[in-house]
């Protein structure tokens, strides 16, 4: 298996989330904070998935 790097939109986004995520965790931001967890998750999955996928 190849892993290709991802395009500079998707790892935005994922970075994007992960940021959010950590932030959100240290730093209580309505409605975002519950899922602080979550979209630290997302970030990684998107990251992890556009790595494996070519074109993405």
């Amino acid at each position: 298996m190849k892993l290709t790097a991802p395009k500079n939109s998707v790892w935005g986004v994922a970075v994007g989330l992960g940021v959010l995520g950590l932030i959100s965790h240290f730093v209580n931001i309505p409605h975002v904070s519950p899922y602080a967890f979550w979209l630290l998750g997302a970030g990684f999955v998107i990251l992890a998935v556009a790595n494996l996928l070519k074109g993405v």
